[in-house]
């Protein structure tokens, strides 16, 4: 069939009666097959092949009275996704978008299913999400359904399996091991049965990138085949893999019944959606990152900030920690100006108006008469922001109210997370729920003020509680059902704030990178990628973050020091300077020298930031490990390469392979810092890049061009 054919949504059925649904575009091949007598399933998804034998059914619906017809951990298999017939499809171009519809429905119960599945032109990349509709007379209670299944992929034996753990302060850590190791063999033959278990990894409460990344990737040794997805929930998430009909399949789902005490109700005509799952198909997993990066950059609603990447200053990170003032901000305000900032972050505490601490009495978001004196008080700070060309920046924590807060009495009850109709405290706070339209007024006034009527241009949003699973309030009918309704009303209203005011830059912050996640990365400027405060052990977030966020939109702290020594400062710039420079440090007690250096680093990165926004990422050395000694993240911008190298230790010189670049001629520049700490040297033969740096600990940024 002809690759028009497959954009127009081919269909046909073979000699046995197989219907047969064609899609996608010149980078994507998928195929939908369905007997008259089962459901329909993914057969395809190309570029990368797949086994049909072992396909799993379109859709997994788990629902209360239904459960499924191999018990187990495995959230496939269910009873009334298995009953799922086809009832038709359309499929569509919507711009850059290709998009299909599959529709489903179950007889007995009347549940009908619409799966979604999209993709940008010429990205190896389908995004899947499932709309389950109640048209039977009775209702429905939803316990769990799949945003995407995929079957029919290659024997454990084949695969590696790659995980990310993702702690506070160590965020983005991946690691990996043969699927075989984790999905024993049982002998399927002589049992005549698959397994029962699965490998699965799942969000707790609403920091949904606590403790994992909600990522995940099957690799093929082989170099055949590589399948990296991502859960787009920022919330509760899903994804299992295992073993089925001797080959490998893979589940994805947002919040479940077993995970996260959700479940949806559905009275006849009502509906529901999953959360989005992404899912890149390449030959290698450095491609498939390169993918998923394209798709993100595609999904995302647009924004100025992703072209023109200004510099952020912070006070916060290892400087004034949230203690700022008007005598302490002044200063740094103009030593960020002179080394060329473009906009200036009044991080936590500008509200702070009480001895005993700001932790539990935040909410009100208004400045401190302490912090600020004077008659202009915090608007000294910002008309002295103003006066150096630099944007103004806050930071606030908008989805919590202090326990004393006077807020926390003036709003009512029925704006705040609650169970069993008590109101739900954790860590001297009260979780606000965006469902109600008083917490949304609430916050509306707030940014109506300090953006509307303060001319702030960044807000930086932090996030820094989890209250699994949930609340029970607002008509739900279970906590996970209820934590993600606020979700879905909070990336609302963070949309609502980019409609009223177009040029303003939202910062997703939940205790560094704790909601990490693809839900947000679509609707936020900027994602903080941690709140590491050691600069030895920040280089393995940085270089890792790319599997995350793009370049263009990954917060890295550089903060610089006046005690630091050149090697050590140049270590802490050299971080940021493939993704988006979060300056800090107390650039005010700085020497000339040292301030030179902090410029010069900032004037590279002025120099390489247009490439930054079409950039995908690679690994020379592989994916980092936390105790790595060298590390490096590598950027490929048409034929032009950036390169990060850190040492940390180990041996004084390491060999990084760029097999894209054999048998060319190169030239090796030294963009950072102007003073290198080392050397390397180009060799096309071998298409090595051989990098020595004798002291430790050192980084360089280096570019490599192709010569004609």
């Amino acid at each position: 069939m002809s690759q028009g054919a497959l954009a127009e949504g081919g269909y046909g059925a073979d000699d046995e009666g197989v219907a047969r649904i064609r899609w996608g575009h010149d980078a994507l091949d998928v195929a939908v097959a369905a007997t008259p007598d089962g459901p329909p399933r993914l057969v395809a998804l190309g570029p990368a092949r797949l086994a049909e034998a072992g396909a799993t059914p379109l859709v997994e619906v788990l629902a209360l009275g239904e459960g499924g017809d191999w018990s187990g951990q495995r959230g496939i298999e269910t009873t009334l996704g298995a009953r799922l017939r086809l009832t038709g499809h359309t499929a569509e171009r919507d711009g850059d978008w290709h998009r299909l519809t599959v529709r489903l429905r179950d007889e007995t119960t009347g549940l009908a299913a619409e799966l979604l599945l999209d993709s940008p032109d010429g990205v190896p990349v389908v995004r899947s999400r499932v709309r389950v509709t109640n048209e039977g007379t009775d209702p429905v209670t939803l316990l769990a359904v799949s945003s995407l299944t995929l079957g029919g992929l290659p024997s454990p034996e084949a695969l590696d399996l790659y995980w990310a753990e993702n702690d506070w302060l160590a965020e983005c850590r991946w690691r990996h091991e043969p699927l075989r190791t984790r999905v024993p063999d049982l002998n399927r033959a002589r049992n005549a049965a698959d397994s029962r278990g699965r490998v699965g990894y799942a969000s707790k409460g609403s920091w949904s990138t606590d403790g994992h990344l909600p990522m995940g990737a099957l690799v093929e040794r082989a170099g055949a085949g590589a399948w990296l997805w991502q859960v787009e929930s920022s919330t509760g998430w899903l994804w299992e893999v295992g073993e089925r009909a001797q080959g490998g399949y893979l589940a994805l789902h947002g919040p479940t019944d077993t995970e996260h005490q959700w479940r949806q109700r559905l009275a006849p005509g009502e509906s529901f959606a999953t959360e989005p799952a992404a899912l890149a198909v390449a030959g290698d997993l450095t491609a498939a990152f390169g993918a998923l990066t394209a798709y993100r950059r595609a999904a995302r609603r647009p924004h100025p900030d992703h072209r023109r990447l200004p510099v952020v200053f912070n006070d916060f990170m290892n400087t004034l920690n949230g203690d700022p003032t008007t005598g302490k901000l002044l200063p740094l305000v103009d030593a960020a100006a002179e080394v060329g900032a473009e906009y200036f972050v009044i991080d936590a505490g500008w509200y702070d108006d009480d001895t005993r601490g700001w932790w539990d009495s935040v909410g009100a978001w208004e400045p401190a008469a302490s912090r600020f004196p004077g008659e202009r008080g915090i608007h000294e700070v910002l008309d002295r922001i103003r006066s150096h060309g630099m944007t103004p920046g806050l930071w606030l924590e908008p989805e919590v109210i202090g326990v004393r807060s006077p807020l926390a009495d003036s709003l009512p009850p029925e704006a705040f997370f609650r169970r069993d109709g008590v109101r739900i405290r954790e860590h001297g706070r009260y979780q606000l729920d965006l469902r109600h339209p008083a917490a949304v007024a609430h916050l509306d006034r707030t940014v109506d003020r300090i953006v509307g009527e303060w001319g702030v241009g960044y807000l930086k949003l932090d996030y820094n509680i989890s209250v699994p699973p949930g609340t029970d309030t607002g008509g739900t009918t279970s906590p996970g059902a209820g934590l993600l309704g606020h979700a879905r009303a909070y990336r609302a209203w963070l949309g609502s704030l980019v409609d009223r005011y177009p040029d303003l830059v939202l910062e997703n912050c939940a205790s560094g990178g704790m909601r990490m996640d693809g839900a947000m990365l679509g609707v936020a400027q900027l994602q903080s990628t941690s709140d590491q405060q050691d600069f030895l052990r920040y280089p393995p977030i940085a270089a890792a973050a790319p599997t995350a966020v793009p370049p263009e939109q990954g917060a890295v702290w550089a903060y610089a020091q006046p005690e630091f020594g050149a090697d050590e400062n140049a270590f802490v710039l050299a971080g940021a300077l493939l993704g988006r420079i979060h300056l800090s440090g107390h650039l005010n007690r700085m020497s000339k020298e040292q301030l030179a250096l902090v410029r010069d680093a900032l004037g590279a990165y002025r120099e390489i930031r247009p490439d930054l926004p079409r950039a995908v990422p690679f690994w020379p050395l592989g994916l980092p490990g936390w105790t790595d000694d060298w590390l490096a993240l590598g950027l490929a911008a048409g034929e032009t390469r950036y390169l990060s190298v850190w040492r940390r230790g180990g041996e004084p010189e390491a060999t990084l392979p760029l097999p894209g670049l054999a048998g060319r001629r190169s030239r090796v520049e030294v963009l950072h810092p102007s003073e290198p700490a080392g050397t390397a040297t180009w060799s096309a033969e071998k298409a090595e890049l051989t990098v020595s740096l004798p002291r430790t600990p050192t980084a360089l940024l280096l570019r490599l061009t192709p010569l004609p």
